[in-house]
């Protein structure tokens, strides 16, 4: 066994508890009867085509429609990025720009650099007490007759969602013929009264589910939904044969088709919102537990119980520090960390059990904080409360500077430059700076100050470089 397989066999031994991506949590039960080898297998007699399904595809993407209540299903091999690019690809009226979220995914960028929309970004309302984009506002925010699509993000990677319902009448009422694109990446499971109402009951017209992320499909599988007329089928579908491998994996296509079903039990779910309920109770006075308390605050319109994020402000330790000890003492992993902030994901392969396991973790940390000795840590004084971050000055459209002649420099000399990558701390891929912006002090503040980290899209982090474009370019 070569280097990669020994890493992942090494990891699988350790014994985690899984909080993170995907759903299924390693559980053989979604996977019962699936031959991986032998359904790894091409578009052979009888096994339909991806791009042209007629048959047993075509039932499987039909039924998946009618469970998630879309006019039409997708299913996407290359991952949820894809379906956000398809997206764009599919719109007709090249003419306008379209809105987007500024805060996000890094997949949305991508489709602006290859659709070549100039977007018209919307800030997020930073949560004082996370310091994280938690909410946001579009209704009223836009002129609906000057734009050719919005797209937004339902839910947040945090579990926090706007007021797509507000946003949908709005658009109704101004452009009817408008489309609202919606990427519910982390919100495949919006499927009973547990949770939100999905993006497709609230009116959108293109959704995104990653159905890998909290239900059990395969990693790299998701789907992309559609209802009514707003958007071309035909344009989609010529967008997802420009983005999709021509040699689709069967194993991720069938997985996709299991997880539609599974999808449909609720009790799998009513008995790990019980335990969160519990968790909540026990460790909630201890911590800062973003939860239903929240909605209504800081553009925060509801809030998904399965996405635990946790600020350990209160305790007095790092979140990184917080981390170390569950994933030593308790084998407790989480979706992922930032200085203050863990984020625990609850899947549909989570079981009460895990729950419990993470409840005794947090219970144990947060009594066990003087004895362990952990460092204090430094509070920050936020002067501004519930503010929209600032957004870097949009010099270029995404395309336009990444088709622009670059250079390197060092980070430290790119202020006032117009930046040639887009720049992603991962997970959870939201975008700190996109291609075609301008450098402010902010930004490079923060890039400065980076001493680990795991990113995408800077080439430069180790060498603390960073591409720009050539400054005749803005001078065109």
């Amino acid at each position: 066994m070569g280097d990669l397989g020994e890493g992942l066999s090494h990891y699988q031994r350790q014994g985690f508890c899984s909080f993170h991506t995907p759903g299924h949590k390693g559980r053989q039960e979604f996977f019962h009867g699936l031959d991986f080898c032998g359904f790894d297998l091409t578009e052979l007699p009888g096994l339909d085509m991806l791009h042209s399904p007629s048959g047993i595809i075509a039932q499987a993407q039909r039924r998946s429609a009618q469970i998630f209540g879309a006019d039409e299903t997708y299913f996407l091999v290359n991952g949820g990025t894809v379906g956000n690019q398809a997206m764009f690809l599919a719109l007709t009226d090249t003419t306008k720009q379209v809105v987007v979220e500024r805060s996000s995914h890094r997949s949305v960028m991508s489709a602006l650099v290859l659709s070549g929309f100039r977007p018209q970004y919307l800030n997020s309302v930073i949560h004082p007490e996370f310091n994280l984009p938690l909410g946001f506002n579009a209704a009223g925010q836009f002129s609906w007759s000057k734009v050719s699509a919005c797209h937004v993000t339902y839910p947040s990677y945090y579990g926090t969602g706007i007021d797509l319902q507000g946003l949908s009448t709005e658009r109704t009422d101004l452009a009817p013929h408008t489309p609202l694109l919606v990427d519910q990446a982390h919100g495949s499971h919006f499927l009973n009264s547990l949770f939100p109402p999905s993006a497709l009951r609230l009116g959108a017209d293109l959704v995104l589910h990653s159905t890998h992320k909290t239900l059990s499909a395969l990693t790299q599988s998701a789907m992309l939904h559609v209802q009514g007329t707003k958007v071309s089928r035909t344009r989609l579908r010529q967008s997802l044969e420009l983005l999709q491998s021509s040699s689709p994996s069967y194993v991720l296509l069938a997985s996709l088709e299991r997880a539609a079903e599974y999808a449909l039990e609720v009790g799998r779910w009513e008995i790990l919102r019980e335990e969160v309920e519990r968790l909540h109770h026990t460790v909630g006075g201890r911590f800062r537990i973003l939860s239903q308390k929240d909605v209504g605050t800081y553009g925060i319109h509801s809030v998904d119980w399965s996405k635990i994020l946790i600020n350990t402000l209160p305790l007095g330790v790092s979140a990184s520090r917080c981390v170390e000890f569950l994933r030593k003492e308790f084998r407790l992993e989480p979706e992922l960390w930032d200085e203050e902030n863990i984020l625990f994901l609850i899947g549909i392969g989570n079981t009460p059990e895990d729950i419990r396991r993470l409840r005794k973790g947090l219970d144990c940390l947060s009594n066990k904080v003087l004895a362990l000795g952990f460092e204090d840590f430094k509070h920050q004084d936020r002067k501004d409360k519930g503010i929209a971050a600032a957004l870097p000055p949009q010099i270029l459209t995404p395309r336009e500077a990444f088709l622009a002649p670059k250079r390197q420099i060092a980070l430290r000399e790119s202020l006032g430059c117009i930046v040639g990558e887009t720049i992603s701390p991962y997970p959870p891929g939201i975008p700190i700076i996109v291609m075609g912006e301008q450098m402010t002090s902010e930004v490079l503040e923060t890039l400065l100050a980076v001493e680990k980290g795991r990113w995408q899209g800077w080439q430069g982090f180790e060498s603390q470089t960073i591409w720009i474009v050539e400054e005749e370019q803005r001078m065109s």
